[in-house]
């Protein structure tokens, strides 16, 4: 059985080229197509520290690069069925590589769940409390094994 596609324009930019060969377009779409509920409107960024320590401290107040940033433009808005989700996702590859080789996770592993994990912020998925936090990670682990991935939760 097929899964259901759902229509996506998805951009994505590599300003920071080290993962722009192992971590193609083609296996970012895929991903996000498994963690997608409706239609959407995304573009996926790759920046440096420089640059995610800037959109984070500008954006959220925070003065450090953190893995991934989800910028989503309509945000808690009521949409139609054919209305797409609007967001850009920003992933550090400075701070991910270092959280893959920490968890002992390979990179394609790591950037599949932040991209999970990005895109179900961009639908209005959060992990403000415990039950938002439960209800979110059981979503990205149920995608992540779609995909063929392990637990990203799972302890060593």
């Amino acid at each position: 059985m097929q899964e259901k596609k759902h229509k996506l324009e998805l951009d994505v930019q590599y300003p920071d080229t080290r993962l722009e060969a192992s971590i193609t377009p083609e296996m970012i779409e895929r991903w996000v197509q498994a963690s997608l509920l409706g239609p959407a409107e995304l573009a996926i960024r790759f920046v440096d520290a420089a640059e995610g320590q800037t959109l984070n401290r500008d954006y959220r107040g925070k003065d450090y690069a953190t893995n991934v940033l989800t910028f989503a433009y309509n945000e808690g808005a009521e949409l139609a069925d054919d209305e797409p989700t609007q967001a850009d996702i920003v992933l550090c590859t400075d701070v991910l590589q270092r959280e893959a080789e920490e968890q002992k996770k390979t990179v394609e592993e790591h950037v599949a769940h932040l991209v999970v994990h990005g895109v179900l912020h961009a639908q209005g998925f959060d992990h403000e409390n415990d039950e938002e936090a439960e209800e979110m990670e059981q979503l990205e682990r149920d995608i992540m094994e779609a995909l063929g991935y392990p637990d990203p939760y799972a302890e060593e």
